[in-house]
């Protein structure tokens, strides 16, 4: 029996087959969009420094630098952002911040990055996170929940939580998809590149404490993002 593709499906594959090609015939002449995060270039060289903050919701924290595969796998003016969090409360969230520059392969699938660190992922959800400031809206994410294994049998395993979101100047979503179609009008139609800036959190969490890890995580959020993200809009 022959698969049977539905209208919905086969206009979905030929939008994301237009972004694709949309983006790479007009690379050339494109121009670059403002981030939808806040950042500052750097003297000699391609990369920003995005601006995470060193404090949120009294926790304080230590940046981290880029992994030797991100910096060597990604292309040039690939830049990052990485900030390990710490308080009293629960363990340390890591908040990240992928931006691309006029090349749109730095930001590729978060399930790739995941599952090629050993994490098995266990379920997927969209989810809304509230943001209060400076104008009350919401970011809609994914949220991933994984395990990894600590031993060789694979008799203790440790879990975590990962929300992720796609972020430009003036958009916002959770959907690699969009993300890709909004590009591509957006260059066709101006001849700008969105310039994309892919945003997440990392943090372990007990078995049976998603939920209370979940909040905290959105209470997290809900106080750092306003300190690095522009409002969708402004």
């Amino acid at each position: 029996v022959q698969p049977r593709f539905g209208p919905a499906l086969v206009s979905a594959l030929l939008l994301m087959a237009v972004a694709g090609g949309a983006i790479f015939k007009l690379q050339a002449r494109q121009t670059l969009g403002r981030p939808g995060v806040l950042a500052e270039p750097q003297d000699h060289s391609k990369r920003w420094r995005i601006l995470l903050p060193e404090q949120v919701a009294g926790m304080t924290s230590e940046a981290v630098p880029p992994a030797e595969e991100e910096l060597t796998g990604l292309p040039p003016d690939t830049s990052f952002g990485k900030r390990l969090y710490r308080g009293a409360d629960g363990p340390p969230l890591l908040l990240q911040v992928v931006l691309i520059g006029r090349d749109r392969t730095s930001i590729h699938q978060p399930q790739y990055c995941l599952t090629g660190q050993g994490w098995l992922i266990e379920k997927t959800e969209e989810v809304r996170l509230p943001v209060a400031q400076p104008q009350p809206y919401e970011i809609s994410a994914l949220k991933l929940t994984a395990s990894k294994a600590l031993d060789a049998a694979g008799q203790q395993r440790v879990r975590a939580l990962y929300v992720y979101w796609f972020v430009a100047d003036g958009a916002l979503t959770a959907h690699r998809s969009e993300r890709l179609a909004w590009m591509a009008e957006e260059l066709l139609r101006t001849g700008t590149l969105q310039r994309w800036a892919y945003v997440a959190c990392l943090t372990e969490c007990p078995p049976g404490a998603e939920e209370q890890i979940f909040a905290r995580v959105k209470a997290f959020l809900a106080e750092a993002v306003p300190a690095f993200q522009r409002q969708p809009g402004n």
